[in-house]
């Protein structure tokens, strides 16, 4: 089974879609912050979070069950989605419904090999530890403001001197798509 998780209006074929807004006509309406979710234990083969996870979790302690529901429900070697903006992005900062920035270093903080790598060495929270989950974050693409795309194209700039523009300023980049794998 295939989840499609605050699916709004974006309903792609072959997954369940889920909503707490009845409007949005979802398959299931469900207020993913309350627990549990309706769904078995190792149900689930695939999650799509796509630009719903940052508007989720605005506690922490809510945005960490959240984690562990999506771990809880899928099953080992699944495939988890997350396409969300860039929180350097206007895309981001200008929607008040937007609780959260999801980076890939937060969803670092879910994988269990690292977290056992960091225990003495590091100050990032182990949440894999913690919660007894294990995610691992195994592909992250940014997308790029068109100006910019061109201009990488165009070999005006370097693939690093894209990543460092990035890291410095607003604007450049529109949206992280990670894929996360399930361990259990």
């Amino acid at each position: 089974m295939k989840l499609n998780l605050g699916c709004g209006f974006n309903k792609p074929e072959g997954y369940v879609n889920v909503d707490k807004y009845k409007e949005c006509n979802p398959d299931i309406q469900c207020d993913l912050e309350i627990f549990p979710w309706p769904f078995e234990n190792d149900l689930i083969d695939e999650i799509l979070l796509n630009h719903s996870l940052e508007h989720m979790g605005q506690q922490s302690e809510v945005f960490l069950k959240i984690m562990q529901e999506i771990y809880r429900v899928c099953k080992n070697d699944a495939t988890v989605f997350i396409n969300v903006p860039h929180p350097r992005h206007d895309n981001f900062i200008s929607d008040p419904t937007h609780v959260r920035a999801i980076t890939p270093m937060t969803l670092t903080l879910f994988d269990l090999e690292l977290n056992k790598q960091w225990q003495n060495k590091a100050a990032n929270t182990p949440f894999a530890i913690y919660l007894k989950v294990n995610f691992k974050l195994i592909n992250t693409n940014v997308n790029i403001e068109e100006s910019y795309l061109k201009r990488l194209k165009r070999e005006e700039i370097s693939n690093s001197e894209m990543m460092e523009l990035i890291k410095e300023r607003n604007n450049i980049a529109t949206e992280y798509r990670f894929t996360l794998k399930v361990i259990k």
